[in-house]
């Protein structure tokens, strides 16, 4: 008998707490060479049932993950950036407008999904 696993990608997941005009939390995943980029507005869900808006914004290049620091006045996201939450991630399932990820970082573990709603850049985020 032969067993497949189902096992897409393994990745750097981050989240970065943004102190831009609006406080918020940028998840981060590698896929494909960049960081693919969603603005949480609220805090990241921990616990199963929580669902938060993901607004997917532009990709990021992959050192962009580690960044902690203050970007300056003037500038696009002038605000101070902190690692939240950092790890790596698998991809389990992707179906065009849905991704199953497992996450393994050190506030978030689990399972997780995101869905993307028609036509838009807005995705939900939760722990499934």
């Amino acid at each position: 008998m032969v067993v497949f696993l189902l096992r897409w990608m393994d990745g750097i997941y981050v989240i970065q707490k943004h102190r831009a005009r609006h406080l918020h939390y940028d998840l981060r995943l590698e896929m494909g060479g960049v960081l693919k980029s969603w603005a949480i507005p609220k805090t990241p869900p921990i616990e199963k049932g929580v669902k938060r808006l993901a607004i997917q914004v532009e990709d990021h290049p992959l050192d962009y993950a580690d960044f902690e620091g203050v970007i300056p006045e003037g500038m696009y996201g002038a605000g101070k950036v902190e690692i939240w939450d950092k790890g790596e991630y698998v991809l389990r399932e992707e179906r065009g407008d849905r991704m199953i990820l497992e996450i393994r970082g050190k506030k978030l573990n689990g399972s997780y999904c995101l869905v993307k709603f028609k036509g838009e850049k807005n995705w939900l985020f939760f722990k499934i």
